[in-house]
């Protein structure tokens, strides 16, 4: 008889059923009791009309009368303790942990649980709801170029110190486990940190890159500063690599000019197009040193790195300006800024012409924390969907009762559970490097794994938290439950540090620099963690598909060395993708393979390896690499442009 007065594509906003089985409108702003105009009349039907009019108006009454005895539609998940409802990282811990070291750090999680749960995650909340903001200049036209961040994003600065949550890896309390606690730590904070996760992850490498550095005396102040737990010492880092040219590719990219001074300090000159945490106080970046003459080195080999304070003493920027903060997609709680470096004064600290080598400690650190971030995400986003699988009523049962439903959930979570012992494995191999204690062997696996598992993990990430948003359906798409945040937050960490693309060319550079030993290691250490199972008949399947991958990967890599550059480069991606699953799936196996190990560790080792371990070994076969395969990839992706493929 009547509708809404709103667009089509709007009236679901504003209209809802209600048990009568009708659909009608909700009384708002939005959308009115209609008028006798909203009704349409015809002569010698006006009693008609008014009676009609008034049972609308008494049904559109009712709802409201009933509204304060009804109950909601849908409940609100509510997840407790990360910590101690994480059965993977408990068991996990348990299994690796020293005694006494785990008694301890088993203390320290359970604590930090409880307060990510009452303190941190509102804060975190707080820092999504309040992002930072650009303030160019004072009242009366002043340049200040301010970001002000909210009071949420400063407690978590303060928070971060006091867990010690860079600290802990660097005071090695634990010995080669420390780096392991502090992991640990990380992974629990990243999805209620409210973005603080990111100019952390810049800290650490900060730290790492000064450390490796072996401290020298005019960076102690800034080491003391960066690993502080007092939240008044406490330093946060960015990493300022990105330029106008380009992101990955700093030896092509970096404009900005060093020009040293007549005391022996520099001036920056250059523009910095993507600098992450721009809040922070210090930051490490690149930039070419000028020659008497003015003239630069170009390429990689010209490339020096230094180290800079963001303000003096009076707290203003030191010859910095801010020209505008990135409209990002997601990690809006942190400031992103285009910077212009004036004459910034920094400290060389690198050999000159030696910084791509000396940020290489630092990519590993920060690649690492990235993959912490995205298997925080799919943890989040699972326990989340598994707890409104409990609440949430749909054809007349829970979630939960839908066999369909739960299948969904489970493959989510046997990825999160491949990614999670891949994280394991390499600050585990981490914690050995930095205390002297890694073989040889130890630091190849390491150099290759990093890659390997934070493109991995980037893009297991994406493709489980979407999945996790669609579990909610329509709510899932509700900017204030919050689950959008966590996709978009997501989304940004197979690019951040490197895409996809980027790290499997540099996997296949581990290759080569190491000349093929690496991959010696590689077989090794899955065979010995395959060795662990052969006594459990329940892991005989998940092995032999291991070991079958293995022998398909290995027939690949024996005609490497007579394929040419664009078979391999063609082949990177797939090569990768084989690494990380062969060794995930060893790694659940050797989880499943525990005296303790539960039924779900054994289907989840199960059914890992029930998927395409050896990728390369099948596109292989499907002549996926060869050369005449490039020219009909950009024949497909360019047919019908104007320029064809010559702009490729």
């Amino acid at each position: 008889m009547f509708t809404c007065r709103l667009p089509w594509w709007r009236a679901s906003a504003a209209c809802k059923p209600w048990q009568s089985g009708r659909l009608l409108p909700v009384v708002s702003e939005r959308c009115q009791p209609p008028s006798g105009k909203g009704i349409n009349t015809t002569t010698g039907q006006g009693q008609q009309v008014d009676a009609q009019e008034k049972q609308v108006l008494e049904d559109l009454v009712m709802p409201l009368a009933r509204k304060e005895t009804e109950t909601l539609f849908q409940e609100q998940p509510e997840t407790g303790n990360q910590y101690l409802e994480d059965a993977l990282l408990r068991s996990y811990l348990k299994t690796h942990l020293p005694p006494k070291v785990l008694e301890e750090v088993n203390q320290d999680l359970e604590r930090f649980g409880n307060r990510l749960l009452t303190q941190i995650k509102p804060l975190g909340w707080e820092c999504e709801l309040n992002p930072p903001v650009f303030r160019q200049y004072d009242a009366w036209g002043r340049r200040v170029d301010h970001i002000v961040t909210c009071s949420a994003w400063r407690r978590m600065k303060e928070i971060a110190a006091e867990e010690g949550l860079i600290a802990e890896a660097y005071e090695r309390r634990y010995s080669n486990w420390s780096r392991l606690h502090q992991a640990v730590k990380l992974y629990l904070f990243s999805s209620s940190s409210g973005g603080f996760n990111c100019p952390l992850a810049m800290t650490d490498g900060a730290a790492k890159v000064i450390e490796s550095l072996g401290i020298p005396g005019s960076l102690k102040n800034a080491f003391d500063h960066l690993t502080s737990r007092d939240p008044k010492k406490f330093w946060t880092s960015g990493q300022w690599m990105t330029e106008r040219r380009g992101g990955s590719d700093v030896a092509n990219g970096t404009e900005t000019v060093a020009r040293k001074q007549p005391d022996g300090t520099y001036r920056l000159y250059g523009f910095k197009w993507f600098t992450s945490a721009a809040d922070s106080d210090v930051t490490l970046t690149l930039a070419r040193v000028a020659d008497a003459e003015g003239q630069v080195k170009q390429g990689s080999s010209g490339l020096s790195l230094f180290f800079l304070k963001v303000r003096d003493e009076e707290g203003k920027l030191n010859s910095i300006q801010v020209q505008r903060l990135k409209d990002k997609l997601g990690t809006r709680q942190m400031a992103t800024a285009e910077l212009w470096l004036d004459g910034a004064p920094a400290e060389l600290i690198s050999a000159e012409g030696h910084g791509v080598a000396s940020i290489s400690n630092m990519l590993n650190i920060t690649r690492i924390h990235n993959v912490i971030c995205a298997v925080a995400s799919m943890r989040r986003m699972i326990s989340l969907s598994r707890e409104y699988a409990r609440r949430r009523v749909a054809f007349g049962k829970l979630l939960k009762d839908h066999p369909l439903h739960m299948q969904t959930i489970a493959r989510m979570e046997v990825q999160t559970r491949g990614a999670f012992l891949l994280l394991m494995e390499i600050v585990r191999l981490l914690g050995l490097v930095e205390t002297n204690m890694a073989s040889e062997e130890d630091q190849l696996l390491l150099r290759l794994l990093v890659p390997v598992a934070k493109l991995y993990t980037g893009k297991q990430a994406s493709a489980a938290v979407i999945e996790g948003m669609e579990s909610f359906g329509g709510q899932g798409y509700m900017e204030d439950t919050g689950l959008p945040v966590i996709v978009r937050d997501t989304l940004v960490l197979s690019i951040w540090e490197g895409t996809t693309n980027i790290l499997s060319l540099d996997v296949l550079r581990s290759l080569s620099k190491s000349r093929g030993q690496v991959m010696a290691v590689f077989f090794s250490s899955v065979q010995k963690k395959l060795e662990l199972a052969l006594s459990t008949a329940k892991l005989e399947p998940a092995v032999k598909q291991v070991r079958d991958a293995i022998s398909g990967l290995a027939q690949f890599m024996q005609g490497a060395g007579s394929r040419g550059v664009v078979t391999m480069e063609l082949a990177a991606r797939d090569f990768s993708y084989t690494l990380a699953r062969i060794y995930a799936g060893a790694l659940l196996i050797e989880h499943a393979a525990q005296p303790d190990a539960s039924s779900t560790d054994i289907s989840a080792a199960q059914r890992w390896c029930n998927q395409e371990l050896c990728p390369v070994a099948t596109e292989l076969g499907n002549r996926s690499y060869e050369a005449e395969e490039a020219l009909a990839d950009s024949a497909l992706v360019y047919e019908g442009c104007p320029a064809g493929g010559s702009r490729l």
